[in-house]
């Protein structure tokens, strides 16, 4: 299922250039993608990695920013969502592409240990398209990780 919100770009969250910060956009898909994953598993979700993120436009003071989230696959203790940002024209309500980055996050017990976290149900070819790219891109970043630790 895909989950929607919105957030109004501040001045204060411009850069010198007066456009959207990187860390910004960072920081909101962070933000969001943890609330999801702590409302489907009930537990304190840790983020415990963040695919690369292409920023494709900017966003200015006053732009409405729409940031979709999904969690695309359910392992043991962990889950894997995607985030996708658009830009929102006020006055056409058409929408440009901003960013997008995929995250890992780990469910704790209460002793910070990880904890199984309940599976989700497909329902759409959509939903069952994002369940299999996960598996695929898991590979890569535990390929990635064993790599890192040598």
């Amino acid at each position: 299922m895909i989950e929607t919100q919105f957030y109004s770009v501040k001045p204060t969250d411009l850069n010198a250039l007066e456009t959207i910060y990187g860390g910004k956009i960072v920081d909101l898909i962070d933000s969001l993608a943890a609330i999801i994953a702590r409302r489907h598993s009930g537990k304190t979700c840790v983020t415990a990695s963040m695919d690369s993120i292409d920023f494709v436009r900017p966003a200015k003071s006053g732009d409405l920013l729409v940031l979709k989230t999904a969690i695309n696959k359910v392992w043991d203790t962990s889950c894997e969502i995607g985030v996708k940002i658009f830009v929102e024209n006020q006055e056409t309500k058409a929408r440009k592409h901003l960013a997008s980055a995929y995250l890992t996050f780990v469910a704790l017990d209460e002793n910070g240990r990880p904890t199984p976290m309940p599976k989700i149900i497909l329902k759409t070819k959509e939903e069952k398209r994002r369940f299999r790219e996960a598996e695929d891109r898991r590979k890569i970043r535990l390929a990635r990780k064993t790599k890192i630790r040598e």
